[in-house]
């Protein structure tokens, strides 16, 4: 309806262009709904845009505007309010015809082309594979593959991907911790370094896992291990130095085969773990990208090279410094340390110069809150090899504080005892934690009620959205068992006897629906189709509550069963949209 109200504006600045009565081109048309409903359903603002232009009061200039407005049978009647908006209410006929296009349109309903064909990388997730996805993973994956849902249904294309950071310091002290496991595992008594993964029991499945497929391949002596190493922190030494000796002294003992098979091992594994994590959680990736992979192609040499030739590396102390200051970052930032050693952010450069490279017409990254530090300086990387920064939208996410009985759980990631996507999935269910994941905006800090998500009640708002589509299976089941039947047809031929109150409120809301989805998706915002799904579910059982559906009158009877198979359509399509199930009984 917005499309429509929109060429009836640009017909009539159009006649108004043709008479000479306005010059120049035409502003960009907004269309909005009205909050309040006594002021019709849509309103324009393009009479206080022109007045400047024009030099006339704006009310004067949407007389002009309203008086070359083509007529429509979709409207009703148009009004200025205000100091110059242009009112619209549209008729009961065009009101009434969303049911239709649902309908005709089925799962397509909400669908658009906004997105031009845009293509659009959402990156999401990209935990380190170092260990199972924790539930602050979970609430990124969720946002990121709703956001990309989302954008899809826009009309853009979109390229899902889990960037895997299998490349750095922490894959090798996991390799470093499953060998020691494996040792272990072997007859060696020794103490555990306090910066390994050391509480973990995947590390010991994997590290058992090791030995049942290589035996003894990879055994050394302890003694011979932990020879001359700097202490460990326990005993007054600095821990960082001491998981690194033991690093490479692994590399050392095992020569590059063996550590690369220890290496991949753990990473494959864990990897593996990861990946049927999240398609059991609904989140299904176009391309899983290897850091190793970038590095070892010479993109991370190569876009060096690129900051260097434009004059933005320097060296100091024997390490070369990308000067991110004249992009406005807060302090230069080392890509290459003084040992030789690329930083990560080098290959974070590397990365994002990459993807622009594949042909993305934007990128847009899901990143946990804690890396906000993190955005100015990709952006100046960006903007000193000659792209424009603002076409890399980086979204960052809170993470997700559990509650249950009203108290906090306790949640660490190292030494602890952490709790895991697949935890949270296996205790709530995949439908509740999908949703409660987008219900707040990304950078808001999420309380998750483990209680809420469990119970089947009003307040629990994922029941109530699906309850009220399995009461609309049931009532096509009743209708059954009671010797009716539905004829599409005149249920549509008969939606003008639909009058209530109630019916006009569930019209009016399915007709937002399309808006919604656009809105959440240019937005980059899931939670305003949470949202919306709850005051549609809301409408519906206000309206299942005060009416009866299968009277005996057939053609109210085809009319109403109409009206809620829409409701049901449009309920199904957007909490797939969400990854969120729409049962036929609960």
């Amino acid at each position: 309806m917005k499309r429509h109200l929109t060429e009836l504006i640009q017909a009539a600045l159009a006649s108004l262009s043709q008479s000479g009565e306005l010059t120049g081109e035409q502003p960009d048309i907004i269309i909005e709904r009205t909050r309040d409903t006594r002021f019709g359903d849509f309103a324009c603002n393009v009479a206080m845009l022109l007045a400047k232009r024009l030099g006339r009061k704006p009310r004067d200039v949407a007389e002009l505007v309203v008086a070359r407005l083509p007529a429509s049978a979709q409207v009703a009647k148009v009004e200025i309010a205000g100091p110059g908006f242009i009112n619209f209410t549209l008729s009961p006929e065009a009101v009434r015809a969303v049911v239709r296009e649902v309908v005709e349109a089925g799962e397509a309903f909400g669908k658009s082309t906004v997105g031009n064909g845009q293509h659009v990388q959402v990156e999401f997730v990209s935990a380190n594979p170092t260990g199972p996805l924790h539930v602050g993973h979970g609430r990124g994956a969720a946002y990121g593959a709703t956001v990309a849902d989302l954008l899809a249904a826009a009309g853009f294309r979109v390229h899902r991907e889990y960037y895997i950071n299998d490349a750095g310091r922490q894959m090798d002290i996991l390799a470093a911790s499953i060998w020691l496991r494996y040792l272990e595992l072997g007859g060696e008594e020794l103490q555990f370094p306090s910066n390994g993964y050391k509480s973990d029991d995947y590390v010991w499945d994997i590290a058992a896992a090791l030995r049942n497929e290589h035996g003894q391949a990879f055994h050394h002596a302890a003694a011979v291990v932990f020879q001359d190493l700097p202490a460990d922190e326990p005993q007054g030494g600095d821990k960082e130095e001491h998981i690194d000796a033991i690093v490479e002294r692994a590399k050392e003992l095992l020569g590059a085969g063996k550590y690369r098979t220890v290496f991949d091992k753990g990473l494959d594994a864990i990897i593996k773990d990861i990946r049927q994590d999240l398609e059991e959680f609904g989140v299904a990736y176009q391309e899983w990208y290897s850091e190793r992979k970038l590095v070892e192609s010479g993109a991370v040499d190569r876009a060096i090279a690129r900051l260097e030739e434009a004059g933005y590396i320097y060296e100091k102390e024997g390490a070369k410094w990308f000067a991110s200051t004249r992009f406005g970052d807060e302090k230069d930032r080392v890509v290459v340390r003084d040992n030789g050693v690329k930083t990560y952010f080098a290959s974070d450069i590397a990365y994002h110069m990459e993807k622009f490279e594949r042909g993305f017409d934007r990128i847009i990254d899901v990143w946990g809150a804690d890396h906000h530090g993190y955005v100015p300086r990709v952006k100046a990387a960006l903007q000193a090899m000659g792209q424009n920064p603002d076409l890399l939208d980086v979204l960052l996410v809170q993470f997700a504080i559990l509650y249950r009985g009203g108290e906090r759980v306790q949640m660490s990631t190292r030494a602890g005892s952490f709790v895991t996507l697949r935890e949270l999935r296996k205790e709530v269910g995949n439908d509740a934690a999908r949703f409660f994941y987008v219900m707040r905006k990304c950078e808001q800090h999420m309380d998750f009620d483990l209680d809420l998500a469990k119970s089947q009640s009003n307040d629990n708002p994922v029941f109530y959205i699906q309850y009220a589509h399995a009461r609309i299976c049931s009532v096509m089941r009743q209708m059954t068992e009671k010797g009716y039947s539905y004829d599409q047809g005149a249920g549509l031929a008969h939606l003008h006897l639909l009058t209530e109150d109630h019916e006009l409120a569930l019209f009016n809301r399915l007709g937002r629906y399309p808006e919604v989805v656009e809105a959440a998706a240019l937005a980059h915002e899931p939670h305003q189709l949470a949202h919306y799904l709850r005051e549609l579910a809301n409408d519906f059982h206000t309206y299942y509550n005060a009416h009866q559906f299968l009277v005996d009158a057939a053609g109210l009877r085809d009319a109403r069963l109409a009206l809620i198979l829409a409701t049901r359509q449009v309920l199904a399509n957007g909490l797939g949209l969400l990854g969120v199930s729409a049962p036929e009984s609960m």
